[in-house]
């Protein structure tokens, strides 16, 4: 019978059954090792043969229940580890000094009593060969069992990547089969069991070790790092893997289990800049605050980031049932012991927004609720417009009604300088928070209130009676990564299927941002206002999103096919802009930006309309609206935001820049 034979027989015996052989084992071998040890100190078999066989009997079978007692019984022998073995050294140690003590105090000499040592030293020999026999036996059996196991070499061969290479011994999927790093001092040498490879000779290593996956284990490095690190290894043509960082690996170790895919935050993100205490949680701890759009991406995120701030309630608002069932049984899951409350329904009637924030007694509000998929919102108008325009004037004016102290907008950078239907929406709900703001002030302007016949009275009318101490604010930011209609879930998907990967054009660039961290931002940044401020999020250096694709080819395995690599996988294609889309997107309309007290929020004064003309506008968008015609929304909408322009016209222009560079 083979060694892999025996290994398959252990294996399918159940537990308990593992554990007779085991005590079984030792009670035939360990009266023998004391034989063994008899006659090493008398130094002849025949002498040694004259010893009572109970005597024999007695002092190995002695040995069993405290080995046993040392947890020796109680452990997988798969996982049998150094401690295990030191606390049996120090059981086996005690049990012969007891028993060579018993021997002396009752002058017992039936076997001499130094032959107790060379018991001791035998039998611990004995433990841990038997024990290590077994565990190759077991491995060796896992290792052949299923399908083969993919050859890894692991990046970073400090002590997490030790770690994991050790517990890939017991893995049935994976197999360490040596290391890279860029320490010098570790180049040519051996850790654990496995060469460690300047970065420099990663091909070499790949050739030599037959590697057929990386994995990334340097916990410890920040976003840029892991950054520069993946750009190392993302052009082997091997999938690439990633150890998480420390705070999220279970007791700070590594271990097969942790390793992930590499996510698109780690070529995309950035190291987050802590929440300020103070302005996290301003309008937030012990207050009322609803989150509108609650059921979305950006929404939800808003509302997982509130309740770490232990408001009194929080309101969920979305007319999408699934979405705020779902946000809702997540929260309840958490149980921060926050009273939550959900609404179903839209923005768009006004009375139930401003019945739910009356009947709460709202603080805060955050205005995350819109259509925003450009494609969608170009072809359908007229629900674009109502639920982004008239939505937000919804929302604004209930604020303004009910004596809401806080209302931001979420808006968008498709909002500066818009080319499709869904920014110029946005950039109308801009400027009714603006106009909102207006209103407010000229309440407070006097305790009274506007003098009758005065031009803030006829502001404020059409919006009824408020106590005018509402705080409108807007925050703009770019794309989010991981947010609904993202471009790297369908890239993925696309590798998976074959490819191809298409891309609206070669040059469209975009800025992108984490969800916690857009939502952090948000709500720091409308702890900052005084009333009208648009706030813009420093959302990094801009991402070409042909590059992002090539990333996530490389890093999935594959390689590109192109003119120069016609043998490649998964090719790249240009479909070509989709209607309202343009090259680039920007943040700011103006030049009038000044630092807030956050290092990456901004603060912008921008164009206003005066509200009485404003309301004229919305009133006539509103017409055009109810009459479902195309051209008469398009023409409101150009008047009430007058920089929007067709992106074929400002695409031409851009491309036109690039090609004189």
């Amino acid at each position: 019978m083979t060694p892999l034979h025996i290994g398959q027989r252990l294996a399918a015996l159940s537990p308990t059954s593992k554990l007779a052989v085991m005590i079984g084992a030792d009670a035939v071998f360990l009266p023998l090792f004391v034989f063994a040890a008899v006659t090493m100190r008398l130094g002849s078999v025949s002498e040694a043969a004259q010893t009572a066989p109970w005597v024999l009997l007695v002092i190995g079978w002695l040995t069993l229940p405290i080995l046993g007692m040392a947890g020796l019984y109680r452990t997988v022998v798969r996982y049998i580890d150094l401690r295990v073995i030191a606390a049996s050294s120090l059981a086996l140690a005690a049990a012969v000094l007891v028993m060579f003590c018993l021997a002396l105090a009752f002058d017992v000499h039936v076997i001499p009593r130094s032959a107790f040592l060379i018991y001791w030293f035998v039998a611990f020999t004995y433990v841990i060969t038997s024990r290590f026999i077994a565990r190759v036996l077991l491995r060796q059996n896992l290792k052949r069992a299923g399908r083969p196991r993919v050859r890894t070499a692991i990046y970073g061969a400090g002590d997490a990547g030790a770690q994991l290479a050790q517990t890939m011994q017991l893995s049935s999927d994976y197999q360490a089969v040596c290391f890279l790093d860029d320490r010098s001092v570790l180049h040519g040498k051996t850790v654990a069991g496995m060469k460690v490879y300047p970065p420099g000779a990663l091909q070499e290593a790949i050739l030599r070790h037959d590697v057929a996956q990386i994995v990334l284990a340097v916990p410890s490095a920040k976003t840029a790092q892991r950054r520069q690190l993946i750009a190392k290894v993302e052009h082997a043509g091997l999938p690439v893997k990633i150890l998480p960082s420390l705070s999220h690996m279970v007791n700070g170790q590594a271990s097969v289990s942790d390793i992930r895919e590499v996510d698109v935050a780690d070529l995309l993100g950035r190291d987050p800049v802590p929440p300020q205490p103070a302005l996290f949680s301003r309008n937030i701890t012990g207050k009322v605050v609803m989150v509108t759009g609650s059921g979305g991406s950006i929404g939800g995120e808003l509302c997982r980031q509130i309740i770490t701030q232990k408001p009194k309630r929080l309101v969920l608002l979305d007319h999408s049932e699934f979405g705020l069932y779902a946000i809702d049984h997540e929260l309840r899951d958490a149980d921060r012991g926050v009273e939550l409350v959900a609404c179903l329904g839209s923005v768009l009637d006004d009375a139930l927004v401003e019945a739910a924030m009356r009947e709460h007694g709202v603080h805060t509000v955050y205005h995350a609720a819109a259509y925003k998929h450009v494609p969608l919102v170009e072809s359908n108008m007229q629900q674009g417009l109502r639920n982004n325009v008239f939505g937000s004037l919804a929302v604004a004016r209930a604020a303004l009604r009910c004596g809401v102290e806080t209302c931001v907008l979420v808006s968008t950078d498709k909002a500066v300088r818009p080319t499709n239907v869904m920014g110029a929406s946005k950039r109308a709900a801009e400027l009714i928070f603006q106009a909102g703001a207006l209103r407010a002030q000229a309440h407070t302007a006097s305790p009274a209130g506007p003098a009758p016949g005065s031009a803030a009275l006829a502001a404020a009318r059409p919006w009824g009676a408020a106590d005018g101490k509402t705080v409108f604010s807007m925050v703009r930011f770019g794309n989010v990564l991981g947010s609904s209609g993202s471009v790297v879930p369908l890239f993925k998907k696309q590798i998976q299927a074959g490819g191809p990967v298409t891309i609206t054009h070669p040059d469209i660039i975009r800025y992108f941002m984490l969800i916690p961290e857009a939502a952090q931002l948000v709500i720091q940044a409308g702890a900052m206002a005084q009333g009208g401020e648009v706030f813009v999020l420093d959302m990094g250096e801009p991402v070409r999103i042909a590059d992002l694709a090539r990333s996530i080819i490389h890093l999935s395995g594959v390689t590109e096919k192109s003119a120069e690599h016609p043998d490649g996988e998964i090719e790249i294609k240009y479909v070509g802009l989709r209607p309202g889309e343009k090259l680039f997107e920007e943040l700011l309309i103006g030049d009038d930006v000044v630092p807030s007290g956050h290092p990456r929020i901004l603060c912008a004064r921008e164009r206003h309309i005066e509200p009485v003309l404003l309301d004229k506008m919305i009133e006539s968008l509103r017409s055009a609206c109810d009459a479902n015609q195309p051209d008469a929304m398009l023409r409101q909408i150009r008047n009430v935001v007058p920089e929007f322009r067709p992106a074929d016209e400002v695409n031409r222009e851009v491309a036109a820049s690039l090609q004189a560079r």
